[in-house]
Parts: C-alpha cells; sequence; structure tokens
C-alpha cells in the first residue's frame, strides 16, 4: 500500500491538500480551480452560499465523484489512484441522514463495522461505544424510522466514526436541527478534534463556524475568495467599532453629537443603544479610535467601559461574496444534481 506523504503537493502537517480542483456539470462549474490545505488535527470551516460547490468538494475528497481536472490528497492518500484506501481513513456525514431506516440503530452501527472489516467481537464493541457516546443506547434496538432527527443525525455521526477515521468530512451537519440538538453534534466534534481527528466543514451558519472552525476557506461560484483564521479574515474586511459607556446614560446622546459635530468618524455617524446604555462609534484605523477617546476624556465623561469589536461573521461573508449566508436548504429539486444545488 503506498502513501504519499512526502508528495509535494502536501506537507507533513496536512491532512488534506487540494490543488486545481475542477468540476462541471454541463455549462455549470460547480468547482473552478480550488486550492485548499487543511491542518491535521483542526477544523477547517468551507463558508459559501447555495451553489458554491462546497459539497462538489466534499464528494471529491471523499471519493464519490471524481474532479474534471486538479489533484487532492487526503491523509497521504491520493483521492484519484488510492480511493480504496483512502476509504478506510475517513468519515463522512452528509447533509441528509445516510443510515437504513429499517433497521435498529445498532444494527445500522454494527453492519458499517463489518463492512469496515472489524471482527463481529469488534463491531459489537464499537457500536456499544458509540450509541453511548452519542445518547442512543436507550434507542438501540428500535427502527432508525422512529428517531427524531436529531437522533438520526446523531446516529449518522456516529456512523461516520465507527472505523475510527483520521479526517471527518461534515457537509452541513446541522442542517434542521434544533439549538440544543446542535450544540450536542457540536460537542462531538470538539471531542473528536480532542483525540486527533481531522475536520472539513462546510456550513452556512455562522455562529456554527465560529464555534468550530480553527481557519476558514471561504468559496463562491466554484472559486476560493478568501481564507484564514476568523480573525484575519475579519481585519481583513476592515472596520471596527468602538463600544462607549459612559457612567451617565444621559450623556449618551450629547455625547454622539459632539463626535458627529468633530467629524472624527468621517462620513459614519454614531448610534446610540438605549438598552445597553451603549454608545456605538465606527472607527476604520488607530488613529481614529485614539481620536474618538481623546475627545471623549476632554468632555470630561466619565467611562465606565470601553470596548473594541471586529465585524461579525456573517459581515465578512457579506463583504467577501456579495451577499449575506442563507440558511440551507431544506430540499434539492429532483432534476438539479444535488452537487450544483448546494
Amino acid at each position: 500500500m503506498t502513501r504519499i506523504d512526502d508528495d509535494p503537493v502536501g506537507g507533513a502537517s496536512a491532512a488534506v491538500t487540494v490543488r486545481g480542483l475542477v468540476k462541471h456539470y454541463g455549462e455549470t462549474k460547480a468547482l473552478d480551480g480550488v486550492d485548499l490545505d487543511v491542518r491535521e488535527g483542526t477544523v477547517m470551516g468551507v463558508l459559501g452560499p447555495n451553489g458554491a460547490g462546497k459539497t462538489t468538494l466534499v464528494r471529491i475528497l471523499s471519493t464519490l465523484i471524481t474532479p474534471d481536472s486538479g489533484r487532492a490528497h487526503v491523509a497521504g492518500y491520493d483521492v484519484l489512484s488510492q480511493p480504496r484506501q483512502l476509504r478506510r481513513v475517513i468519515g463522512l456525514t452528509g447533509q441528509y441522514a445516510s443510515v437504513d431506516e429499517k433497521l435498529p440503530g445498532w444494527e445500522n452501527l454494527y453492519m458499517i463495522g463489518r463492512l469496515l472489516d472489524l471482527s463481529r467481537k469488534d463491531a459489537r464493541t464499537r457500536a456499544d461505544e458509540l450509541l453511548e457516546r452519542f445518547s442512543l443506547t436507550e434507542a438501540a434496538r428500535r427502527p432508525a424510522s422512529t428517531y427524531s432527527g436529531g437522533m438520526r443525525r446523531r446516529l449518522d455521526l456516529a456512523a461516520s466514526m465507527i472505523g475510527r477515521p483520521q479526517v471527518l468530512f461534515l457537509d452541513e451537519p446541522t442542517t434542521g436541527l434544533d439549538p440544543r440538538t446542535r450544540n450536542e453534534v457540536w460537542d462531538e466534534v470538539k471531542a473528536m478534534v480532542g483525540e486527533g481527528v481531522t475536520v472539513l466543514l462546510t456550513t452556512q451558519y455562522m455562529e456554527e463556524a465560529e464555534q468550530l472552525a480553527s481557519e476558514l476557506t471561504v468559496v463562491d461560484r466554484g472559486k476560493v475568495v478568501a481564507g484564514g483564521r476568523i480573525e484575519e479574515l475579519k481585519a481583513k474586511v476592515g472596520g471596527r467599532t468602538l463600544r462607549v459607556r459612559p457612567v451617565d446614560p444621559l450623556q449618551l446622546r450629547p455625547l454622539a453629537d459632539m463626535l458627529d459635530e468633530l467629524g472624527i468618524t468621517g462620513l459614519a455617524t454614531t448610534t446610540v443603544d438605549d438598552r445597553t446604555g451603549t454608545l456605538l462609534v465606527p472607527v476604520l484605523s488607530d488613529e481614529q479610535l485614539t481620536a474618538v477617546v481623546g475627545a471623549v476624556t476632554a468632555r470630561g465623561i466619565t467611562i465606565s467601559a470601553i470596548t473594541t469589536e471586529l465585524p461579525s461573521l456573517d459581515e465578512v461573508f457579506l463583504s467577501l461574496t456579495g451577499h449575506r449566508a442563507s440558511a440551507p436548504q431544506e430540499a434539492v429539486p429532483a432534476d438539479v444534481p444535488e452537487e450544483v444545488a448546494v
């Protein structure tokens, strides 16, 4: 079995390396020369609107479809020339539960274990372990069709972990889940990463990306438009908000008027947040920030708190793609390839 750990595409610390991936569906170019690197033991969040190419990327990396051109390695294996070896070291949870609903939860996991060449004993043990880990033990002997949506999602995630994967692909794993179940899934993903698993996560939930991802890649129309750590991406967009809270709330509006009259923030205007008793001042540079603080101090206003905030991740997404992230689709039209629709 040949591994390609020394391939120049990758590196000793890269669990996933992608270079120049291209995939067409008729006239639609789902991927248009995508490059990507995912460091071992981290979560890479792939953000993008519907149709950006996120699911196509995951399907190529998990050997479900082949690219028209480009190269990719996962856990040291070539996606095109070593698919069988690769499938033994990866896990995949798609947007929709893929377990057999006629089978009980335990039998689903046991069957997958046997398909992965675990012995009968090891498959039974692993199924029991994962059912307990995902709080499904009491429902183990019930058909999966009787599970709630959250339970099916947890079973699907457990199924992807049967083979103790080195790399786990999560394609919008919390679509349709209630907030409590979503938090449970997030906790499990964090636990997996703590055990050394590398995760590539596609999502349109900004909160999910901030909760889980250590780095982000933003794709739009099949191209990578930005990448880096969350704080780095926020800094690229530019702009900060200075939040000032005077001790006396009655000073809020006079203070806002003063700053607008001085023109420190240029054409941007300050905003009074009566609910929190704070003044929101947009600043684009360190010089502006210093000028605002100096003006407040010179007026003799006593401040109880002053903080700076970077743009929200949703604002970053809007700036980079020209539109906000939409809620994940609940369904894909039957006449449209799912890879194109998502």
